[in-house]
């Protein structure tokens, strides 16, 4: 294998060179990777028990890692057709699933998740198939829309884990919010006055100082990393499969979603590292690896991936485009999956720090949406898309009671996630609405 540049796509470079530069990729994702995990987890009735809490971020560092280096080193990349893009992309767990998952795990379990992710996974794939033609349905201003969703449907999960957790004894005490505002704060501070590592890695760096400040205040139980054991592999259907006809289809809507937002970051990633847009065979082959990945993913208890924005900044950034930098980030994500005590450790982290680190990420998702929207001009037209797609959106999913006397697959698609509702609403009425003459 011939040597190369970090800021050539093939080759490999020094070892003494990339560790650095693939560990600066696995502090910015590694935080948003684990915590939808555990935010599901916390969704099932009755909590999740430990040993299954650790199995799941287990599952979820593992199928992150593969997903990874399936981007990277696409299977039958000589051929005409390949599983996976070939380019410098970091996969991770996606914060864009969990308002549904929660919805899915406190109505029918994990395993429903699971099921409709199988599904969603095969909807990927076809999306990848016929990419160039269903595009056109996912302007700029729809994306946006449901990006912009996505982040508000996740504040009130933010809150509720600032105040401890609405399962936990302790929900709303001072001592919570004391936390949660000075690991905000501190993530708050490094995100505008750090430079270099200490801003890239703020959500961890915020995270770790409010696990500290929280220990004190008696909040962390290392008993179950004592339990954990030291190694051990991701098995085969732990959770189970179970197909729920309305949870496979609010996934899988979501699954069509992701891959046309995948696009976004498939074309920052080359015109902001290697000057030209993605191929229409780099599309079509990554996002179908992204459906195969999850659809295989979900067998071994990994929940729902996609391409990580952060990382794509990295890599613009940067200029470091080497697939072996980032493949040895995912290799190094991959070996904390396998080990118990590691997960264990993240089980430990008070709500209220998870709160406090998050809800800054879940801002930045809700203004990434703004800014896509913004990328069209907000007329009457589209400022109607946007304002009812998520005032419906939101409204509903605020208000379930008012879906009381529908069936429960209805509650299920539209009711317990923002996202499917609003995405449907905006999609239509981008269709319907006539232009005006700057939009045609």
């Amino acid at each position: 294998m011939k040597k190369g540049s970090i800021f050539e796509l093939d080759g490999i470079p020094r070892l003494g060179e990339a560790l650095p530069l693939a560990l600066q990729h696995v502090v910015a994702m590694i935080v948003g990777c684990v915590t939808p995990a555990i935010m599901v987890a916390g969704a099932v009735p009755g909590g999740m028990g430990n040993q299954d809490k650790v199995i799941l971020i287990q599952a979820a560092l593992v199928v992150a890692a593969i997903s990874t280096l399936l981007q990277l080193f696409p299977i039958g990349s000589k051929a005409k057709f390949a599983i996976g893009s070939g380019l410098p992309i970091i996969m991770g767990v996606s914060f864009a699933y969990v308002p549904s998952m929660q919805g899915i795990a406190e109505s029918y379990g994990v395993a429903a998740i699971f099921g409709a992710q199988i599904i969603g996974g095969i909807v990927a794939i076809v999306m990848g198939f016929l990419v160039k033609k269903i595009r056109v349905l996912f302007p700029p201003l729809i994306t946006g829309t449901v990006v912009f969703t996505i982040g508000l449907s996740l504040y009130p999960t933010a809150i509720n884990y600032m105040a401890g957790g609405v399962a936990s004894a302790t929900y709303g005490a001072w001592q919570n919010w004391v936390v949660a505002f000075f690991t905000l704060g501190v993530v708050t501070v490094l995100n505008h006055f750090g430079k270099g590592i200490w801003k890239l890695a703020s959500i961890l760096i915020g995270m770790l100082a409010g696990y500290l400040f929280s220990i004190p205040f008696g909040m962390v139980d290392f008993s179950s990393v004592g339990q954990a054991g030291m190694i051990q592999i991701p098995s085969l259907l732990h959770f189970g499969v179970e197909f729920e006809i309305s949870s496979c289809v609010a996934i899988g809507i979501l699954f069509a979603i992701n891959s046309i937002q995948a696009i976004g970051d498939y074309s920052a990633t080359t015109m902001g590292s290697m000057d030209r847009e993605p191929s229409d065979r780099e599309l079509q082959n990554g996002i179908v690896g992204y459906g195969i990945t999850n659809a295989l993913g979900a067998l071994f208890g990994g929940l729902p991936t996609a391409t990580y924005s952060q990382n794509v900044g990295i890599v613009t950034t940067t200029k470091v485009i080497n697939r072996w930098v980032l493949g040895l980030a995912a290799v190094i994500l991959g070996i904390a999956g396998l080990l118990p005590k590691f997960s264990a450790l993240l089980t430990t982290i008070p709500q209220c720090v998870l709160g406090g680190a998050t809800v800054s990420v879940f801002a930045s998702i809700a203004m990434t949406g703004m800014k896509l929207v913004s990328t069209a001009e907000m007329d009457y037209r589209n400022s109607s898309i946007v304002g009812l797609a998520a005032a419906l959106g939101m409204g509903v999913s605020q208000a379930q009671a008012a879906l009381a006397t529908f069936p429960d697959w209805v509650t299920t698609i539209f009711g317990k996630s923002p996202v499917v509702l609003a995405t449907i609403i905006a999609v239509i009425l981008n269709v319907i609405l006539p232009k005006t003459s700057k939009t045609k």
